[in-house]
């Protein structure tokens, strides 16, 4: 089964934008109530009562609850169940190290809760405006773009620096079908996305354009005076601009990526961790030749791209996506397979030492991510680095993709037979 999510913009009025702030509220308790006691409590709450500390346990707790609590049993009860079961699958993650433990949510931060598709109806008023039936909300008015394909799953109510939202899940249909083909992305900053084929995608001209308004509301925001109504409004509109700046980039890559897995049932990407390669350089400033600055206005670039992002929506939108690694694909000939650092002249341009190929530095290093895919694929929503040697090569070679760091000395050129594409 696959999903689609559409969002749309709320108008409430102002009691019904009181009761959704509440039902934020309440479920931002309930969630910390029920952390707090699957925490320091369990002990506890085993000894007593003989049983675990689950879900079905944390339930019956809410039900008593809303018995003793007025606000608590104002908001709908399925929403604050929701937070749980959220909770609960938080923590059977944790516990298989797929993630890290739960923390605590605070308020102006985590402003949103879920119901359930079956208790949300959506209809339409006329071309460009429609309502959404909530549950103990009531009829909502929303700004609707684009009509609501399949049957909702689940509806998330939040409220972000442009107002409040809505976020419809819906089952649109079967799984994901192989279009067939395969093609190789290099995820870059100039360029932020290069294909194998040739095709190469930017971000839109706003995104910079509001960066540049972000700028000078920061300003703007840091010369007044702390506590003042005039500082609240300019640090608002940053958030603002923020907000309009993330939808922009997010509306661009849903763009891209659906272009991209129409085209090619198997995608081919670089393993790479943007946590680690946006990790600031302060703690290295004492070390020679470590720019700070330049360092931070790479992180900047590299997280205004948003490669997490796109790698998210490629593993759930491609029929297979494979990650290999990304080491030395920029380094390596796609035409003689030759690895040398000396051959990537410059961010644009690729000149290969050993047989005097020529072409674009990211063209080059996509047609190599797609030859490194060449080994058994991974489904979509999965990841794996693949590390079969190519075909033709022996065992004592080095692997293009895995050349040793050590070997890899300078002027030395080391030409690895080119895998089986």
């Amino acid at each position: 089964m696959s999903y689609r999510g559409f969002t749309y913009p709320l108008k409430p009025a102002p009691a019904q934008e009181s009761v959704m702030a509440q039902t934020a509220g309440v479920c931002r308790l309930v969630w910390n109530l029920a952390l707090e006691q699957r925490r320091d409590h369990w002990r506890r709450y085993r000894a007593v009562t003989g049983s675990t500390l689950n879900f079905v346990a944390q339930c019956r707790e809410l039900t008593a609850l809303r018995k003793e609590v007025e606000f608590v049993n104002a908001v709908s009860q399925n929403a604050a169940i929701y937070a749980l079961r959220s909770l609960d699958r938080a923590y059977l993650q944790a516990l298989k190290g797929e993630a890290g433990f739960p923390g605590f949510r605070k308020r102006g931060v985590h402003e949103s809760f879920t119901f359930y598709g079956r208790e949300v109806r959506v209809e339409k008023i006329n071309a460009r405006w429609a309502q959404v039936k909530l549950p103990k909300i009531g009829w909502v008015r929303a700004r609707m773009h684009r009509a609501v394909v399949g049957d909702i799953a689940e509806a998330t109510v939040s409220r972000t620096a442009k107002g409040w939202q809505v976020s419809l899940l819906c089952k649109t249909g079967p799984a994901v079908t192989d279009v067939g083909g395969a093609v190789g992305i290099d995820r870059g900053v100039a360029i932020p996305l290069m294909l194998s084929d040739g095709t190469s995608f930017a971000l839109p001209a706003r995104v910079s354009k509001i960066g540049e308004q972000i700028r000078k509301a920061q300003h703007h925001s840091s010369r007044g005076l702390r506590g003042s109504k005039r500082n609240a409004l300019a640090k608002r509109r940053v958030a603002t601009l923020r907000a309009l700046q993330a939808r922009v980039r997010k509306h661009w890559a849903h763009e891209t990526t659906t272009s991209i897995t129409r085209q090619y049932g198997t995608v081919v990407i670089e393993s790479l961790s943007t946590k680690i390669m946006t990790k600031s350089a302060a703690g290295s400033i004492e070390e020679p030749g470590v720019n700070v600055a330049q360092k931070r206005g790479l992180n900047r670039v590299i997280l205004n791209v948003g490669w997490r992002q796109i790698e998210t929506m490629l593993s759930y939108k491609a029929y297979r996506l494979i990650k290999v690694d990304a080491r030395y694909t920029s380094q390596t000939c796609s035409a003689c397979g030759t690895v040398d650092k000396r051959s990537r002249k410059n961010q644009a341009s690729f000149v290969c030492t050993a047989c005097g190929y020529r072409g674009n530095a990211d063209l080059n290093a996509a047609v190599n991510i797609l030859r490194r895919g060449s080994a058994p694929v991974v489904e979509a929503g999965t990841s794996q680095s693949l590390k079969r040697k190519p075909a033709g090569r022996k065992a004592g070679d080095p692997d293009p993709g895995q050349v040793d760091a050590s070997r890899n000395t300078k002027g030395r050129n080391q030409k690895p037979q080119e895998p089986r594409p």
